[in-house]
């Protein structure tokens, strides 16, 4: 079932992954997810779906199957439905995320943050998140290129959301 797309809304939307293929006969799709777990993607529901000309917002269920994400959108029933969709990108409002304890961040409030060094000499924006297994790491644009940790007490000393400022322990010459 599709549903009316808040406009005002949509400035906030979260990209949380995007549609890969499609799987068996009845309109089952194959998601890549940008959550963690992966499987959590499914538990946002609905979707807001946006390809090159359309935006919809659909009801969505699904599974884990394997390595693969799975997920069934309400009206869609057939392969050559679901096939329409591949290459659509998935939103989620920011309300549809759990609330965090203090000191944890969902990516998508860091990307386009201004980091500053102690001495306050500008590094960059966040450009980009990555999970390295040991610890999350900012891609912060500036001048040239960094990758900082983003570790907590150790590295990074304060966020501040309101301000979108994040300041680090980090020399500008690194």
């Amino acid at each position: 079932m599709s549903l009316p797309v808040d406009m005002d809304q949509r400035k906030d939307d979260i990209c949380v992954g995007h549609i890969t293929g499609v799987q068996g006969l009845k309109g089952w799709l194959r998601v890549f997810s940008d959550t963690s777990p992966r499987e959590n993607i499914v538990e946002y529901s609905p979707w807001m779906l946006k390809s090159e000309d359309d935006i919809q917002t659909l009801e969505v269920e699904g599974r884990l199957q394997g390595s693969l994400v799975l997920a069934k959108i309400a009206g869609i029933e057939s392969r050559e439905q679901a096939a329409e969709l591949i290459g659509s990108k998935i939103y989620i409002w920011p309300d549809q995320l759990p609330e965090l304890d203090q000191d944890e961040y969902y990516w998508s409030d860091l990307i386009g943050m201004q980091v500053e060094s102690l001495q306050a000499e500008a590094l960059g924006l966040v450009d980009d998140m990555m999970e390295t297994g040991a610890n999350d790491v900012m891609v912060v644009k500036g001048d040239r290129d960094r990758l900082i940790p983003f570790v907590i007490d150790d590295i990074v000393q304060e966020v501040d959301l309101a301000r979108r400022r994040i300041i680090v322990d980090w020399q500008a010459d690194f």
